[in-house]
This record gives C-alpha cells, sequence and structure tokens, in this order.
C-alpha cells in the first residue's frame, strides 16, 4: 500500500480503515508511508496503531509476512517529515517513491519476501507530483501501466451497484475526439469484461456509452457514434463479448444500477463503457463517492485506489470517510485471491 500524499487525507483513511477487523483479516498489509504522518491521523482519530513499523531500507522487512500490518516508513534517523498543507514538491517526491516502491514489489517473483500480490493506492495530488518533476505521468495509471509494460490498460470504477469504464482518461475534454478509434473502444470493452470475470460475473453485459448528446441524434449532432462506436460494439459482440450501444449518456446509467426496493429490478447491465473521464465518473462520484473503487485493468497485476482524492481543504478536522479506502483495500484482497486461483487452475 502506498499512503499517497503525506499532507493529505490518506494517513487518516487508511488508519481507519486499519482499525477494522474485517480489513486487517483479509491480508497482511505493508504500507509505504510516513510513520508521524501516520501517528498523527491515528491521534487525530482515536485509533490505536496496529502496525509494526520498520525503516525504510532495513533487512527486517523480508521478516515481515507474520506481521498483519507493517509500516515501511520512509522517515530517516526517526526525524519527523513536516509538510505545508496543500501541494508540494517535498510531498509530490515522497507519494511519487511510494508508487514506486509499491510497483517493484508487486513486480517480484511469488517466492521473494518482498513479492506483493496487489497495490493499494492512496490518493495523490497531480499538483505535487508536477512540483517534484514528475508531471511526465498525468496520474497512478499512466505510471503504472509505464511500468508494467501494459500495452491495454483501463481506468475501472467498481462499486455494490455500478461499474464503468473509461475509453480514454486524464487528457483534455477537446482532445477526446481525437483520442477515441475503433480499435482503442474495443479494448476497453474487452478489458472490461475480463475484468468483470475476475470479479465473479462469468458472462458479463456491457453497456456502450455514445460520444454526443443522444448518441449522436443517427449523425444531426456528430457522426463519431456512427462512424467509431457502433462499428466498435459490433467488433466486441463478434468476438464474443455481450456489448450493446451506442446509447444515449444521460440515460443509460440508470439501466446499470438495480431498482431500489423490495420490488425493484436488477440492474440491465452488468458494466458502462464511458468514453470520457467525467461522462463515468460524474455517476459514480454523486452516488457512490464513499463506497466506489479506482480498479486499473489490463497491468497483469491487481491494483486499486479509492475514488476521491487528497482533499487538502479537510486535513486535520478527523471528518474524512474511509469507506472508499476500505472498499479498495477489500477489493484489492478479493482480486488477489481470484487471480491466484485463476493461474493455478490453468
Amino acid at each position: 500500500m502506498s499512503l499517497g500524499d503525506p499532507a493529505g487525507i490518506g494517513p487518516e483513511v487508511l488508519v481507519r480503515a486499519l482499525a477494522d477487523e474485517q480489513v486487517r483479516g483479509v491480508a497482511r498489509w505493508r504500507v509505504l508511508g510516513v510513520g508521524s504522518a501516520m501517528h498523527k491521523a491515528a491521534e487525530l482519530v482515536g485509533v490505536e496503531p496496529c502496525w509494526w513499523r520498520v525503516p525504510r531500507g532495513s533487512e527486517l522487512l523480508e521478516t515481515t509476512r507474520s506481521h498483519d500490518v507493517t509500516l515501511v516508513d520512509y522517515e530517516e534517523n526517526g526525524e519527523a517529515i513536516v509538510l505545508p498543507r496543500g501541494p508540494s514538491k517535498r510531498g509530490g517526491e515522497l507519494s511519487f517513491r511510494f508508487v514506486e516502491d509499491a510497483i517493484a514489489m508487486a513486480r517480484r517473483p511469488a517466492d521473494n519476501p518482498l513479492h506483493a500480490d496487489g497495490i493499494v493506492t492512496g490518493p495523490i495530488s497531480k499538483e505535487a507530483w508536477a512540483l517534484a518533476g514528475r508531471g511526465k505521468y498525468p496520474g497512478h495509471t499512466e505510471l503504472l501501466a509505464t511500468r508494467f509494460g501494459a500495452k491495454r490498460h483501463g481506468m475501472m470504477f467498481v462499486s455494490d451497484h455500478l461499474r464503468v469504464i473509461l475509453v480514454t482518461a486524464h487528457i483534455p475534454l477537446m482532445e477526446v475526439q481525437h483520442a477515441l478509434t475503433i480499435g482503442r473502444i474495443v479494448d476497453t470493452i474487452d478489458l472490461g469484461a475480463e475484468a468483470c470475470r475476475s470479479l465473479g460475473i462469468e458472462h458479463p453485459r456491457i453497456a456502450v456509452c455514445g460520444l454526443n448528446p443522444h448518441a449522436g441524434e443517427g449523425g444531426i449532432l456528430g457522426d463519431e457514434d456512427q462512424r467509431l462506436i457502433a462499428p466498435a460494439v459490433e467488433l466486441a459482440r463478434r468476438s464474443g463479448v455481450d456489448a450493446s450501444g451506442p446509447f444515449p449518456a444521460d440515460t443509460i446509467f440508470r439501466e446499470a444500477m438495480p431498482r431500489a426496493g423490495s420490488g425493484g429490478r436488477p440492474a440491465r447491465y452488468d458494466l458502462v463503457v464511458a468514453m470520457y473521464h467525467d461522462q463515468g465518473l460524474i455517476p459514480v462520484k454523486l452516488l457512490f463517492r464513499d463506497e466506489a473503487v479506482n480498479v486499473t485493468v489490463g497491468l497483469g497485476a491487481v491494483r486499486t485506489s479509492p475514488d476521491h482524492g487528497t482533499a487538502f481543504d479537510i486535513v486535520g478536522r478527523g471528518v474524512a470517510d474511509p469507506g472508499s479506502m476500505r472498499s479498495a483495500m477489500l477489493l484489492a484482497a478479493r482480486m488477489a485471491v481470484s487471480r491466484a486461483a485463476r493461474r493455478a487452475a490453468h
């Protein structure tokens, strides 16, 4: 686990999540972070520290498998790291290093004592990464894809009631139409179907959003829906994926959620494919902000993250909701077990 930016709410939501016995019990957690930030957050929210501290680089790290939670502390010589509230160069460099080291552990052989079966990343500040000279990567997803050499990858959001995957993610809105290709859309549909299967949905039903209002209204409001998206859906169907669309994005998300109440019907679709960041993320964060999980698909490794940011404005108030972090940790453990079972079966 990478702590995220130490000046953000990452430490607070993490210590709250670790206070849950269910979370602690599903895996052995190795937290890459800053000891003073963790202890300060624990004191703030009234949580008893439950981790065994090991300095980064210590040989003791190889013996931590007997502990439920190990904190790999990046503070040197026991000196507390003090950061300003908000994005900073040092906060960006630390949070970047946490992720780099987590990736290195996930890439180690399974029999290596430092191997990690999955990665859970705390919230980072993209501005802080830029201040630290790491602006080449707009976020976790791009860094992870580069380090794992993933030619096809995607950003997917998972909650108990809605799942969404993005065709394009961290690019300006004006560039979306130029980034969309039939192949990229097909790849995203395929990655989403595979991710659903890893979650136990063997035959996922997938709804694909249109790009334009009313999915182009037959070409009146733009031709991308018929020229790019419809052919991609057809190719996905020919490959055996149960995909449909393009659908108007302002209505399709309702069909991918179960209706409330005892007489409500189940969701018609198991996954929605959105063409760009806000098209997919607005419904997720509006309805399931404190429980949705960001999953990077296509890496060949498990990676999850809470669906919120650093929230510098509420740091120190003790009000950060740990729901999404808790869900990210539980889902990472579940996916790691599922992945191991599939490997064993083959």
